[in-house]
């Protein structure tokens, strides 16, 4: 029998993804990327991959401490 790994595992074998639970195990980390950095969207890419959960309790939750470059309008 096939493992599933992943969500899409999941939809493939049964269609759906309601009974789909994902596994929080050790590689599960959180991460200090700000939301809608490529970063991020790369690390929430791999956890749906990997069959994580999405988010993670300790993920970065705000902009604090971070500097970014000003653009001038043109």
């Amino acid at each position: 029998m096939q493992k599933i790994k992943n969500v899409f595992d999941a939809i493939l074998k049964f269609g759906h993804d309601e009974d789909f639970v994902p596994d929080a195990g050790d590689e599960f980390i959180p991460t200090d990327a700000p939301a809608g950095s490529e970063a991020k969207i790369e690390c929430l890419r791999r956890r749906v991959e990997q069959g994580l959960p999405l988010w993670h309790d300790e993920d970065r939750c705000d902009y604090t401490g971070l500097t970014g470059a000003i653009r001038p309008r043109e």
